[in-house]
């Protein structure tokens, strides 16, 4: 078994899943991703690697052609049995390999000919990395589908935009939307990147040197497989792309929590713009039967923190003791299938949240006039300097009228209308414009039309 995680969520039964205790949380039901992990996909991998060296080695006259056919006719293995060798010879590939052997009879003699134990888990490394991208990649493609969709359900809903937390100017909820969607595609680009400098396989031997091995035996095998030959190599494949790939992982891990953190945030009792579904049936509490709690967007945000740190763990293992050492390898059997187990259960918490979150565009009008008018203040500033007034005595006026709000809580726009100074330069129409919140949201069009297209 890989990791605690594969046996959380990715079990073939998938019975289990981190919200276990929390009928609130819907159970995950992608076991896909943990299968790749388990020690039967690895082993298989492994027999890939195996079973394309002695088909080329034997089209390149290294090897009987009888032995390859053997090989690729007979080869096959048991878990338990290669665990039960892995006791006694305390060495995973010569267990592997002497129980495949075990199967093919004399011609096994020709199994593994002229590799070493890295030629054949890096190189099957990179198909389990493989086919655990195509997943990622398609949770992606799923978040942003819905991303898309709910952006043009409130592309024109105005809400109050918060800088430092505090009320800035307004936006519109479809444009914060619109953030997110863009940012998604961004880290499909990187994913589909990062992927693509993990596909590649090394059949250079104990060294790098292709002692046993010429260069075109690799790129045969490599070929057969559906992988690109690393350039160079020493015993392993540099594990500079291990961790470019994980830290990619834990961009899109932030991208994540970034969505559930910005829930939560709305979510609260004070604002309660957005929430996070809450069905019938669910409770928040034990004590308090009132509480709607942001539960899913509070897990991704935990989870994310899980896959920062392997990568942490993926930058430690580039440096290795000359041409390799084995301090990387036990890590990554732990952050690899941890980091994409988890990811592939972020991406599908995330895309459930945004999916089926209750959207609340009267009490975002609410916030947004909360205030009482100072929001406009910025553009009530401009219209002024833009009619003739010194920008420092615009500043002045407009904020001795804001201040008084603050205090006697009247509106803005009443105390503006009021102002001499002010009135000096603006008409009465023209304030009213200054407090037209569409004034406010003229491009919003104009920036979807440039993260989504025409």
């Amino acid at each position: 078994m890989p990791s605690a995680l594969y046996a959380l969520v990715g079990a073939e039964s998938a019975n289990h899943d981190l919200s276990i205790g929390n009928p609130m949380i819907p159970r995950y039901t992608r076991p896909e991703m943990g299968r790749i992990w388990t020690d039967e996909n690895k082993f298989q991998k492994w027999l890939d690697v195996e079973i394309a060296t002695a088909e080329v080695e034997a089209e390149a006259g290294l090897i009987p052609k009888s032995a390859a056919r053997a090989i690729r006719k007979k080869a096959r293995f048991e878990v338990e049995r290669i665990l039960e060798i892995e006791r006694q010879v305390k060495h995973d590939v010569i267990a592997f390999t002497t129980n495949v052997a075990e199967h093919i009879g004399r011609e096994g003699r020709f199994l593994h000919y002229g590799l070493t134990s890295n030629d054949v888990v890096d190189t099957a490394q990179a198909l389990l990395v493989r086919e655990a991208s195509a997943i990622l990649l398609a949770g992606l493609d799923r978040l942003g589908v819905v991303l898309k969709r709910r952006a043009f359900e409130f592309q024109h809903t105005p809400m109050i935009g918060r800088t430092h937390g505090i009320h800035a100017e307004p936006i519109t909820f479809g444009c914060k939307l619109a953030i997110w969607y863009a940012e998604n595609q961004r880290n499909t680009e990187r994913l589909a990147y990062a992927a693509e400098q993990m596909r590649v396989g090394k059949i250079s031997g104990a060294v790098g040197t292709y002692t046993h091995l010429p260069p075109a035996i690799e790129r045969g095998i490599c070929a057969r497989l559906g992988l690109e030959p690393a350039p160079v190599s020493s015993q392993v494949i540099q594990r500079d792309r291990h961790a470019f790939y994980l830290s990619t992982l834990a961009v899109v891990a932030a991208s994540l929590e970034k969505i559930a953190l910005e829930v939560r945030g709305l979510q609260r009792t004070e604002v309660r713009e957005v929430e996070e579904y809450f069905s019938p049936e669910q409770k928040g509490s034990s004590a308090m039967p009132h509480k709607r709690n942001p539960v899913t967007a509070e897990q991704v945000c935990g989870l994310a923190r899980v896959v920062r740190s392997n990568a942490q763990a993926a930058l430690e293992n580039v440096a290795l003791w000359h041409e390799r050492d084995i301090s990387h390898s036990s890590v990554e059997r732990v952050i690899l299938a941890d980091s994409t187990i988890l990811l592939d259960y972020l991406l599908a918490k995330t895309t459930n949240l945004v999916e089926k979150m209750f959207v609340y565009p009267e009490h975002m009008r609410e916030n947004l006039d909360l205030l009482k008018g100072l929001i406009f203040s910025g553009q009530l500033l401009l219209d002024l300097v833009e009619k003739g007034a010194l920008r420092e005595d615009a500043y002045r006026w407009v904020q001795r009228n804001a201040m008084q709000v603050w205090e006697t809580r009247e509106e803005y726009r009443t105390l503006v209308e009021r102002d001499d100074d002010i009135r000096r330069y603006l008409k009465p129409s023209e304030i009213a414009e200054v407090f037209n919140v569409e004034r406010y949201l003229t491009h919003v069009d104009e920036i979807f039309e440039r993260v989504f297209g025409k």
